[in-house]
C-alpha cells in the first residue's frame, strides 16, 4: 500500500478517554477564572502523549517499605520509562502524512511530542470538528465528542491535548471579605503555630510552582520579604507552551501567583523558586507538570499546584496523562502538593452530588485540605474544618474519587467506599484567618487551599534540606502507623457531605502538621514521640 494512504485508508476508532463534553457544560467558575486565550486562525500546536517503553510500577511506588521505594535518577528513568521509540517513529510518519510539523520530539524521560498544523490539517488528522465559541467575552477553539485515530495508533497514543483550548482549571485562592476578617497571619507566623523547624532553612532546594495565569513583579517580592526582615528568594520564571509571567492587577490570577511564592519562600528560607507558566488548558496543565518534573536545569525536589477542577470536568485522557506525569515525579523522588479545592464536598459543580478536585485526587500527589486556625505564637487555641459556605466564602474540598481506586497506602484509613480519599493533609486555609500577602503593590489577606499546597511544599523542602535527601513520594510514609504523632488531628466541622472525626477524614485528611515531627518522619519513617493536641474550642 502506498505510504500516503497508510493512515488515511483504514477505518478509525475513538481514542479511549478522549470524549469532550459540550461547550454548554463548561463550569462557569472555571471560565471566569481563566485568562484570555486568543482564537487560533492559523497554525496551532497539540501535544501527543506517547506510550512509555515500560509502565511505571505503581505497586512499587505505593509500598510502605521505604527501602523498596528507592527513587531513580533522571537518566535511569529515561532509559526505562521514556517514550517507546516505535511509538515515536509511528507518530512522525502519521504527522508527515497529514502535513503536520513535528515541533519537538519527547524530551528525555518525558513522553510528549508536539505537532503543529492548520486547523484543517488537525481536523483531518485527528477525526474531529473544530469550531469557535465565545465564553464570557473570550473566544475559544472547541471540539466535542471523541478523537478518532487509525487502529494502528491506538496502543501508541495516551492522549492528544490542545485541540480544544477551553479553560481547564481555576485557582484555589480566596480573598477575604473585609467584614469577615477575624485575624490574619504572615506565613512565618502560621509556620510557628505549626511548629516548623526554626530557623526553617531550605538552602540548596528548588520548589517548583505551576501557574496557569497571572504573574509576579520582582519589586513586590523584594518589598514583601523586606517587611518580613528576611532575604528575598531567587525566583525564576519558566515558559511552557508560550505561557508567560504576565502580572496585571491585584484582582487577577496574580493573587494566586504571589500567594504561592510568598508562602513557600517565607517558610523555606533559602530555597529557589521556579515558577512554570503555562496556558490554562488541559494541554498547558499537563505540559507544565511534565516540564517541571523533568526539568534538567532547575531540578525541583517539590512541586506545588494550586489550580484544579472537578474530576467531572476533565476528559479521561487528560486525567491519565496528568497522573502519568505525577507518577514520573514519584519515581524520580519529586514530591507534588496539590490544593483540594475551595467549594466544599460538591467542588462547585452544582448538581447536589459529591465531587473531588483533580489533580488533588491523583494518588501520586499530596492532596492538601483546609482548616480555620486561631492561635498566637506557638500556641493553637482552635483549629476546625474550614467551612464558610454560610457566608458564601468557601469551604475545603474533599471526598472520594470516581477516577481512582483506593491506593494501597490508604487502605486502612477508613475511606468511604468508592475510591481514593481526598485530602491527605491540611493546613490553615480560611480567608478569615488568612495570610498577609503583597500583590501588585497592594496588601491583601488571602486564604484557600491554594495557601496550603505551598505551605506543605515549603515544609517538605525544609525536611529535604535537613534530612539531606529528598522525601519524594511521601504518602505511603505519612499513612504508616509511626507517623500518626506528626499530625494534629482535626475532629470538628464539615465541608458539606463529610464531617471531621478521629483519624483520617474527607475534610482535613490526616490533619495539620506538627512541623518538626513531619521532618523526622520524612527522614526516618516515624515521629519522635506523640504530641499532645490542645483541646479544640468551637470557632
Amino acid at each position: 500500500m502506498p505510504r500516503a494512504s497508510r493512515f488515511a485508508g483504514p477505518p478509525r476508532v475513538a481514542l479511549p478517554g478522549s470524549e469532550k463534553q459540550s461547550i454548554l457544560a463548561t463550569p462557569p467558575s472555571v471560565v471566569r477564572a481563566a485568562a484570555a486565550v486568543p482564537s487560533s486562525k492559523g497554525r496551532f500546536t497539540v501535544s501527543v502523549v506517547l506510550a512509555r517503553k515500560q509502565p511505571i510500577d505503581k505497586k512499587a511506588l505505593s509500598t510502605k517499605s521505604r527501602a523498596k521505594r528507592q527513587t531513580m535518577t533522571r537518566a535511569a528513568f529515561a532509559k526505562a520509562h521514556g517514550p517507546d521509540p516505535a511509538s515515536t517513529r509511528l507518530m512522525q510518519s502519521f504527522a508527515a502524512e497529514f502535513s503536520l510539523k513535528v515541533e519537538s520530539t519527547p524530551a528525555r524521560g518525558a513522553c510528549m511530542m508536539c505537532l503543529s498544523g492548520t486547523q484543517a490539517a488537525m481536523q483531518k488528522a485527528f477525526g474531529v470538528t473544530l469550531s469557535e465559541h465565545k465564553l464570557n467575552g473570550q473566544t475559544y477553539r472547541v471540539r466535542e465528542g471523541s478523537i478518532y485515530l487509525p487502529q494502528e495508533l491506538i496502543p501508541h497514543v495516551t492522549a492528544v491535548l490542545g485541540l480544544d483550548n477551553r479553560p481547564q482549571a481555576q485557582p484555589h485562592f480566596r480573598v477575604v471579605a473585609t467584614r469577615a476578617v477575624n485575624v490574619s497571619y504572615t506565613p512565618v507566623q502560621v509556620a510557628q503555630l505549626y511548629g516548623f523547624p526554626s530557623p526553617a532553612r531550605a538552602a540548596g532546594q528548588t520548589i517548583g510552582i505551576v501557574e496557569l495565569g497571572g504573574g509576579f513583579r520582582t519589586k513586590d517580592i523584594t518589598a514583601y520579604f523586606k517587611r518580613l526582615a528576611m532575604p528575598a528568594p531567587t525566583v525564576v520564571a519558566v515558559s511552557v507552551d508560550k505561557g508567560k509571567n504576565a502580572p496585571s492587577i491585584a484582582t487577577s490570577a496574580d493573587g494566586e501567583v504571589m500567594l504561592d511564592i510568598e508562602v513557600c519562600a517565607s517558610v523555606a528560607t533559602g530555597a529557589t523558586i521556579a515558577v512554570y507558566f503555562a496556558p490554562n488548558t488541559d494541554q498547558g496543565f499537563v505540559d507544565a507538570i511534565s516540564t517541571a518534573v523533568h526539568d534538567p536545569v532547575n531540578k525541583p525536589s517539590v512541586i506545588s499546584i494550586s489550580w484544579g477542577g472537578p474530576e467531572s470536568s476533565w476528559t479521561g485522557q487528560a486525567i491519565t496523562a496528568l497522573d502519568s506525569a505525577c507518577q514520573a515525579a514519584a519515581a524520580l523522588g519529586v514530591t507534588i502538593t496539590a490544593a483540594s479545592g475551595d467549594n466544599g464536598s460538591n467542588d462547585g459543580v452544582g448538581d447536589n452530588a459529591n465531587h473531588v478536585d483533580f489533580p488533588a485526587s491523583s494518588p501520586h500527589v499530596l492532596a492538601c485540605g483546609g482548616t480555620k486556625l486561631t492561635g498566637q505564637g506557638s500556641a493553637i487555641s482552635s483549629e476546625v474544618v474550614w467551612n464558610e459556605t454560610a457566608l458564601n466564602e468557601g469551604a475545603t474540598g474533599g471526598g472520594v474519587s470516581k477516577a481512582f481506586p483506593v491506593p494501597m497506602w490508604q487502605a486502612s484509613a477508613n475511606v468511604p467506599a468508592g475510591g481514593r480519599g481526598v485530602p491527605d493533609v491540611s493546613g490553615n486555609a480560611d480567608p478569615a484567618t488568612g495570610y498577609q500577602i503583597l500583590v501588585d503593590g497592594k496588601s491583601m489577606v488571602i486564604g484557600g487551599t491554594s495557601a496550603v499546597a505551598p505551605l506543605w511544599a515549603g515544609l517538605i523542602a525544609v525536611a529535604n534540606a535537613q534530612n539531606k535527601k529528598s522525601a519524594g513520594f511521601i504518602n505511603p510514609t505519612i499513612y504508616a502507623a509511626g507517623a500518626k504523632a506528626a499530625f494534629r488531628d482535626i475532629t470538628q466541622g464539615n465541608n458539606g457531605s463529610f464531617s471531621a472525626g478521629p483519624g483520617w477524614d474527607a475534610c482535613t485528611g490526616l490533619g495539620s502538621p506538627v512541623g518538626t515531627s513531619i521532618v523526622k518522619v520524612l527522614g526516618t519513617g516515624s515521629a519522635a514521640k506523640p504530641v499532645k493536641t490542645p483541646v479544640k474550642k468551637k470557632a
